[in-house]
């Protein structure tokens, strides 16, 4: 037993040594992990903030007027005046039909209403003379009803020639295929040469200028919205305002969401897909400089700093606040991020 309790002091030193030795070795600087780099830039905290909640519906844009052009005529196609894409004027011709046909028609009823009309001035010569004749007793009163029947006879067939060549005038009209309104040839139908029938498409048209944009959304949502509000649309990852036109009861629990959105300089085109931020109340969100943020494709980055130094952090981001973005995940309250303005140091 004596033997055991000499060994005991000589045992404890040796661990308080090794245990001396291994601390001195921590303390080696060469041992420690390096230093994150510094950025230098503008440090800003990030901090619970209240904001407009948004629901984003997905839609599409469309024209708010688009036609299909045809006639009521059947013939042969004269002319295609213009190509699809091209902008057009209310009332510029595009299509012209085939129309030797109505022009001899219009010829032959020009005709037969000058012949009426000839036929009527006889008639009314020949009826001014009975009358001076049965004035003067001369004329039975035979003559002179036989004289007035034939100028009624002749003013009506007068009439008759003027509404057939009116008639033909506007038969005529249907050869030539102008523009509704001011806009934009989306497609073409024909080409010179093709036959045609009544009602047969030869061009569709878009009207120029402001698109609808048109969304389904949740009945909560819809609850929401007034006609005349104000709303983000995003196409093509540009955000643009547009104006709520109305909502209308798609199925069930569902509506539909229109808006109107200005389109004077025709950069948006109609059939693209577009995203519209509805508002859903309020709710708290951490928000963070877009300055700050770098996107990388799908990846979106930013430096936080810390007491290491400036780490690079992935966040998934949500929706921008005028010159601020909503980071969902990456990020807690009391975070600092960096707006960088220079080169990174250690």
């Amino acid at each position: 037993m004596e033997g055991a309790g000499m060994m005991r002091p000589k045992t404890i030193g040796t661990v308080a040594l090794a245990t001396i030795l291994a601390i001195g070795c921590g303390d080696d600087p060469a041992d420690r992990p390096p230093l994150a780099e510094v950025t230098e830039g503008r440090v800003v905290a990030v901090n619970d903030t209240v904001i407009a909640a948004t629901i984003d519906a997905t839609g599409m844009t469309a024209p708010i007027e688009s036609a299909t052009l045809s006639t009521k005529l059947m013939g042969s196609v004269e002319q295609v005046l213009v190509i699809e894409g091209e902008r057009v004027t209310r009332d510029q011709l595009l299509v012209r039909l085939d129309l030797r046909d109505l022009t001899a028609r219009r010829s032959q009823a020009e005709a037969m209403l000058a012949d009426a009309e000839a036929q009527r001035d006889l008639a009314e010569m020949a009826a001014i003379r009975v009358r001076a004749l049965h004035a003067d007793s001369a004329a039975p009163q035979a003559t002179l009803d036989a004289a007035e029947s034939a100028l009624v006879r002749a003013a009506l067939g007068v009439r008759a020639a003027r509404a057939g060549l009116a008639e033909l005038a506007a038969t005529t009209s249907y050869g030539e295929v102008r523009a509704p309104f001011d806009g934009v040839v989306m497609r073409r139908f024909v080409d010179p040469g093709a036959f045609v029938g009544p009602g047969a498409p030869l061009l569709l048209v878009d009207r120029a200028g402001a698109l609808r944009v048109t969304a389904t959304v949740p009945a909560a949502a819809a609850a929401l919205l007034k006609p005349g509000d104000t709303v983000m649309v995003a196409i093509d990852g540009e955000a643009h305002l547009a104006r709520m036109e109305g909502t209308a009861r798609s199925g069930a629990g569902t509506w539909l969401v229109n808006a109107i959105l200005p389109n004077d300089d025709g950069t948006i085109m109609s059939g693209s897909a577009a995203t519209i931020s509805l508002p859903a109340g309020n709710r708290e969100a951490l928000l963070v400089p877009t300055a700050a943020l770098t996107i990388q494709g799908d990846l979106t980055t930013l430096l936080r700093r810390t007491a290491q130094g400036d780490l690079l952090t992935v966040v998934r981001t949500g929706q921008r606040v005028g010159d601020f973005t909503a980071v969902h995940s990456g990020l807690s309250a009391g975070d600092s991020v960096v707006i960088q303005t220079g080169s990174r140091r250690r």
